[in-house]
């Protein structure tokens, strides 16, 4: 809710006969402006709940991955242990056969040959079991370093694990409470909204300008019939359509339409594209307001925009700069 749109209802408030039946102790002295104030207050705390359930969702998906890890790991600990065993047994037989006087040096094997032959085949042999003694000791000690490595990724996924697993829980017990602080929120603009003069209310409630507006070839022009194609919906606190919308949604859906996936949050959408300034402002960019960037709307033109304003009011179609206070400008495409 901007400044100049706050100074319009009070406006109007004012040219509003007050009914004597009604006292001040029972109505705010200027309902416009508490009803302009706590709509701020709820579209913040709104953003607020989205990049909590942002939050919620990466911290699920880490868990996801840890998770998937260590069953990975520990399935890579258990080969390699097995390895380990069957090695261990290849080199036992080794050990045991040189034991037992398979383990032959040039001059004993010279000296016990019956022929030339069989001197040639026990140097064989000795080169054999040599060279298989060898390939066992290496894949044994191989064995045991994988296993040591699995084991190792292993723990420290499920430290992983056991962090994110902390972190989501406190992370879902901040968004419950944020989604109550919403709910209270919600109901006192709603209960505002009933103490504003009707002439007041209708102004709100007005879908604005519905004609038909030329939009460009591409992406951005895609988006922008999309969230033309709105107009007159509802707002809805975290909606994404179709049945009603806020600002974030609407645009995130809009550029959906379009082939092209930006992000939830208007936080998030002040970050995608790249930033031009006031006078460049061209159809289907996005303007984000306010210091905290929790309001979102999309550029018709260079002096208009659309946008799911707040509760109360319809998509519909304002002057860029009427909006609020410009935070950042983002252009998607081009």
């Amino acid at each position: 809710m901007s400044r100049n749109f706050t100074r319009v209802l009070v406006v109007l408030v004012l040219l509003v006969p007050v009914t004597p039946a009604v006292s001040s102790a029972a109505q705010p002295a200027d309902p416009a402006r508490a009803y302009a104030e706590l709509t701020a207050q709820a579209t913040k705390l709104n953003e607020e709940v989205l990049l909590a359930q942002e939050d919620l969702v990466r911290r699920k998906a880490e868990l996801d991955r840890a998770t998937a890890t260590v069953a990975a790991a520990q399935q890579v600990e258990r080969q390699a242990k097995r390895d380990k065993d069957d090695f261990q047994g290849q080199v036992d037989l080794i050990a045991q056969a040189s034991f037992e006087g398979a383990r032959f040096n040039q001059l004993s094997a010279l000296l016990v040959a019956d022929s030339q032959q069989d001197f040639l085949n026990r140097l064989e042999m000795m080169r054999v079991l040599a060279a298989d003694k060898a390939e066992s000791l290496a894949r044994l000690s191989g064995a045991v370093e994988q296993a040591r490595q699995a084991h190792q990724v292993a723990e420290d996924a499920r430290a992983r694990a056991a962090e994110t697993t902390a972190a989501a829980e406190k992370l879902k017990s901040d968004l419950d409470a944020r989604n109550a602080a919403l709910q209270t929120q919600i109901n006192e603009v709603r209960s505002a909204l009933t103490r504003l003069p009707a002439p007041v209310v209708n102004q709100l409630r007005d879908p604005g300008d519905r004609a038909q507006v030329s939009v460009p070839s591409g992406v951005a022009g895609q988006a922008l019939a999309f969230a033309l194609g709105q107009r007159g919906d509802s707002y809805q606190y975290g909606g994404v359509g179709p049945e009603g919308w806020d600002c974030s949604g609407l645009t995130m859906k809009a550029y959906a339409a379009a082939g092209f996936t930006i992000p939830r949050t208007s936080g998030g959408q002040a970050g995608v594209g790249r930033a031009v300034s006031r006078g460049e402002v061209r159809a289907g960019d996005l303007i984000v307001y306010y210091p905290s960037r929790s309001h979102v709307a999309m550029a018709v033109d260079g002096e208009r925009a659309v946008h799911a304003s707040t509760e109360g009011q319809p998509v519909k179609i304002a002057p860029i700069d009427a909006i609020g206070p410009i935070a950042v400008i983002r252009r998607i495409e081009g």
